[in-house]
This record gives structure tokens, sequence and C-alpha cells, in this order.
């Protein structure tokens, strides 16, 4: 895996102020916020890029909901977000909205990404042990509430839930990732 790192540099956001590092695989630049020391065992947070929720708030989604809480954590007790640039469970973004066209015609979110040909969900998080190496991270306590995430890390892994509230335009997005994907949001 060839990856380039950059320099670190200062980033003061609504949630604190962080130090951020870009870590370049092929044409993916993937981001990691940082807060605090960082010691073999760290507060994780691994989040795939959103555009329609993270940047535009887009409320079919809770994706920036758990960003913000995310960057809230760990202003509070440090660690980091490592911010993957894969967007729409991998898809990118024509692809997405062409999954949200067919989701406004009745499909769900899972069912939308097989009728275009894609699997349920084509993220890889082989850049995330990448990045753990790199800082020398021996174990985690990863922010999720999704199992393959929890599977996708070769490092000793805790989970913190990561729960959000649902609205009236992503309940049923949130019942089939719990029901369909597996995702653990009943606790």
């Amino acid at each position: 895996m060839l990856v380039e790192v950059s320099k670190q540099a200062n980033l003061p956001t609504r949630f604190g102020n962080f130090i951020i590092q870009s870590f370049k695989e092929n044409e993916k630049e993937h981001l990691v916020i940082m807060k605090g020391e960082i010691s073999d065992e760290i507060n994780v947070r691994i989040h795939s890029e959103c555009l329609t929720g993270d940047a535009l708030g887009s409320l079919k989604c809770d994706c920036r909901d758990q960003l913000k809480a995310s960057l809230r954590y760990i202003e509070a007790n440090g660690g980091m977000v490592i911010y993957l640039r894969q967007e729409g469970r991998g898809i990118g973004l024509f692809n997405k909205v062409n999954a949200y066209n067919l989701q406004d015609n009745g499909f769900d979110t899972l069912e939308a990404n097989l009728k275009l040909g894609f699997k349920d969900d084509e993220r890889d998080y082989k850049i995330v042990d990448f990045i753990l190496e790199y800082y020398k991270i021996k174990s985690v306590r990863l922010l999720t509430n999704n199992p393959l995430k929890l599977k996708a890390i070769s490092k000793d892994v805790k989970r913190i839930p990561l729960i959000m509230q649902s609205n009236e335009y992503n309940k049923q997005y949130l019942k089939v990732k719990s029901c369909k994907m597996g995702h653990m949001l009943n606790e």
C-alpha cells in the first residue's frame, strides 16, 4: 500500500481545537482529526465521508449527528476521528444520488445499492490499520454501532456506542441499518 502522509496542522473548529494530518492513498485523501496525546490505547471514530449529511445537513441519515457527537467526544476525552473519503458506503457521490432516487421510489438504502449493482456496503477499511500503525496505536476504543468496523480493525477493539436520535426522514433508514445490516442501535 503506497500512502503519502502530510505534515500536521492546527485546526480550530466549532467543536474545539484539533490537530489534523492527511493520508493520501492513490486518489483518495483521508483526514485524521486528533486531540490530546496519542497513546497506544486511544478513542477512535472511523467516519466515512457523507457530503449530503456532513456538509449539507441531510436528515436522510445520521452521519452528521454521529460526526458532531464524535468530535465533541474527542474534544472532551482525547483521541481521533479518522475521516475516510468513501462517499455513500463506498459507491461514490454520483451513485449515491442514484441510490437516493431509488429510495424516493420505495427502495430502502440496502435495496437501492443492490439494485445499482453494488454490495450493500462497498467500504474498505485497510487504510485504518495503516493509520493506527503509523501512530503506533495498539488498542482502540471505537465509537461505532457498525459491526463491520469492529471486525475490520486488526487491533484490540472495545466499542463505545454512538446512538443518535432518529427523525421522521431517517427512521426507516436506521431501521434497515439495525435489522438488515446488524448495526447495534437498540442499546
